[in-house]
Formats: structure tokens, C-alpha cells, sequence
């Protein structure tokens, strides 16, 4: 298959593939638009079935990306990268620092920064070869770890589900299932355990639940059975395109409202999950938490944590325009949300529109 005839390919401008045979890396860089700025996504590495499946995520990644950056009002255009292997036993320096030259051959417009899979460690050893790194100031609140943010952004846009879905502000007994307990799903089930919420979770890897069980109460549960609770509100904080058409069936939430990327399968699903009375939050307003901090660890002077937790508290009131938007056109969340970051990234479609409504 052509790449300009895969699926997931929404005129990118730019897609790199990269392989090391001395480090063992193979590695997938998407460029997806850059009119607001250089594109910037995290470093993504995961066992992927095969290479098919691993082009599939970076190519829906990185469009995320710059839906994301719009959305937030960051001056960034959205890319992605992908490893491909397992990262609790195929990483190594070698293989970071053949990423670091990979970066490098796409002069900068690029930029990458820690995800699944990777850390902050990981980018200073990528960083040991190239200046297109990012997530790195120890200056910030969190040693340049975007984790932390990402994981409030979303707790953030979950309180706002919960007001527009419920109309109440106190999460106290909301019972709330979390897909994904690592670095962004334990620290969004901390403070959702913090703020009175009973918490349900799974995760692939079984001491991410232990850990989630021993110090916050939580119950575990399998991992096909997150979609069969009932529980009130569903967290996402795993892999994409979770949200099908034997998953959303098997639901019985009100609000979806978590930290995974491209949550939704195919973009039918949002209407899917409109029709089902299950309010969704569009998974690249909530989850910008992250790349809003990595934004401001890059810009010049002295970082200020109170202007970052002020710029990722504005996710509440962003999903809250959204989501009355939603229900005073009928349109789905999904659809409202990637019409106005399109208008914002200079979308050919939403120029087309802008100009045939002036005439």
C-alpha cells in the first residue's frame, strides 16, 4: 500500500522511516503540520505486532498532535515518533542515541520529547546527539517530566465532564474505571482517589495494578472486563482506538474522559457514543496537559509553574465551550472540537468553509 493511499495518512507533510543495524533500532518519524510551528510529539516505543501497526499509530499520532497543539493555543504543529520493540527489554543507550541521528535529519522540524515507553532519562541520552529534544528542563517543576501535567490536564477535563454531564463539581463516590495505570493513569487515579472518587483499573502490566490496588484502594480488574463495569465515568489512559463498536456497546458510562491518544476507532464512533448518551471528551483537548508544559520548558526566561498550571486549567473551560457547542448544534464533541482546531492550524477544509461562509 502507498503511504498516500494508507487510512491514517491526512496529507502529512512529511513521513521518515529509520533503521540501525548496529543498534537494532527501526524507528517511524510523522511530520503532520507545521503552520503554526515545528512539529513537536513524543518518542513513542512499543512492541507493535508488526510494522504495519506501528506506521498506523504515528500516522494517527502525529495528526493528534497538531489538533492538540491548536486546540491548547500553543504556536507548535503536531509530529510523532515511534520505536518499535519492547521498552523493558530492547532499549539501550545505542539504540537512544541512533534516535538522537535519526532526529537530526529532519533539521528541526521535528521535535520530540518522552511518552509511552520512554522517560526523561531516555531524552537525555537522545539528547546526547541532538538538540531537537525537549521535556528536559530540570528547571520545571517536575525535573521536565510532562507526566505530571498531562495527568492534571486531564483531571481537570474530567471535573468539567462531570459538571456538564451531572451538573455537580464534587467527585466525592464518582466511580471511575481506568484503562492504563503507568505514568499519566496513576497519577490521574491518585488525584481522583484524593478528590473521594472509587477507582476501578487494569493495565497490561500487572505491578502497575498491584501498585494501584496497595496505595490508593483501587479495585483490579481484567483487562477485557474495564468494558463491562458499571461505573459512572470511563478513563482511558492506555493505547488508542479503544473505543469500537463492540466496546461501546458493552459500556454503561455516562462521560468518557481520559489520557489515551486517538481514543475513538473511526471518527463514526463519536456519534456512536452520542447516540448512547455517553458524553466524550475529545481525547487531544483533555490530554493536553503535557505538551503544554514542554512548550513553556522550551521558551526563553525563567519557568513558571503557576503560568503552566494556569494554561492547563484552561482545558476545563475549553472542553466546557465544546462540549455547549455539541449541544446546541447536535453535533458530536469530536466534530465541534476538530472544526475549531482546524480553523486555528489553517486546515484546507476549514478555509474553504471560512471563505464560502464570507461570500
Amino acid at each position: 500500500m502507498s503511504i498516500f493511499s494508507h487510512p491514517a495518512y491526512d496529507k502529512h507533510e512529511q513521513v521518515a522511516f529509520y533503521q540501525d543495524a548496529k543498534s537494532g533500532l527501526k524507528a517511524i518519524i510523522a511530520v503532520h503540520n507545521t503552520n503554526l510551528g515545528p512539529s513537536l510529539g513524543g518518542c513513542r516505543m512499543w512492541p507493535y505486532a508488526d510494522d504495519g501497526e506501528a506506521l498506523n499509530d504515528v500516522l494517527r499520532l502525529s495528526r493528534g498532535m497538531t489538533y492538540k497543539s491548536a486546540m491548547a493555543g500553543l504556536k507548535l504543529g503536531g509530529g510523532k515518533s515511534v520505536i518499535i520493540g519492547d521498552p523493558r527489554k530492547e532499549k539501550t543507550p545505542e539504540l537512544l542515541r541512533a534516535m538522537g541521528d535519526f532526529l537530526n535529519t529532519l533539521g528541526g522540524r521535528y521535535i520530540t520529547a518522552e511518552d509511552s515507553g520512554t522517560s526523561v532519562a531516555d531524552m537525555h541520552i537522545i539528547g546526547e546527539r541532538t538538540k531537537f529534544v525537549s521535556g528536559l528542563n530540570e528547571s520545571s517543576e517536575h525535573g521536565g517530566d510532562p507526566s505530571p501535567s498531562t495527568a492534571y490536564g486531564v483531571f481537570v477535563g474530567l471535573k468539567a465532564a462531570v459538571e456538564h454531564r451531572w451538573g455537580k463539581t464534587d467527585l466525592n463516590g464518582l466511580k471511575v474505571s481506568i484503562q492504563g495505570v503507568g505514568n499519566v493513569g496513576f497519577r490521574l487515579a491518585k488525584l481522583l482517589k484524593e478528590a473521594g472518587a472509587e477507582l476501578f483499573v487494569t493495565d497490561i502490566f500487572q505491578d502497575n495494578v498491584d501498585r494501584a490496588v496497595t496505595e490508593l484502594g483501587a479495585t483490579a480488574v481484567g483487562a477485557d472486563e474495564i468494558f463491562d463495569l458499571d461505573v459512572d465515568l470511563f478513563a482511558p489512559c492506555a493505547m488508542g482506538a479503544i473505543l469500537n463498536d463492540d466496546t461501546i456497546s458493552r459500556l454503561k458510562v455516562g462521560a468518557i474522559a481520559g489520557a489515551a491518544n486517538n481514543q475513538l476507532a473511526e471518527e463514526r464512533h463519536a456519534a456512536v457514543l452520542r447516540e448512547e448518551g455517553v458524553l466524550y471528551a475529545p481525547d487531544y483537548v483533555i490530554n493536553a496537559g503535557g505538551i503544554i508544559d514542554v512548550y513553556y520548558q522550551q521558551q526563553e526566561g525563567e519557568y513558571s509553574p503557576a503560568q503552566v498550571k494556569e494554561h492547563i486549567e484552561s482545558i476545563g473551560t475549553t472542553l466546557q465551550e465544546v462540549f455547549q457547542r455539541a449541544d446546541e448544534t447536535g453535533e458530536t464533541t469530536a466534530h465541534v472540537a476538530d472544526r475549531v482546531a482546524e480553523e486555528r492550524f489553517g486546515h484546507e477544509d476549514a478555509l474553504k468553509k471560512t471563505d464560502t461562509a464570507a461570500a
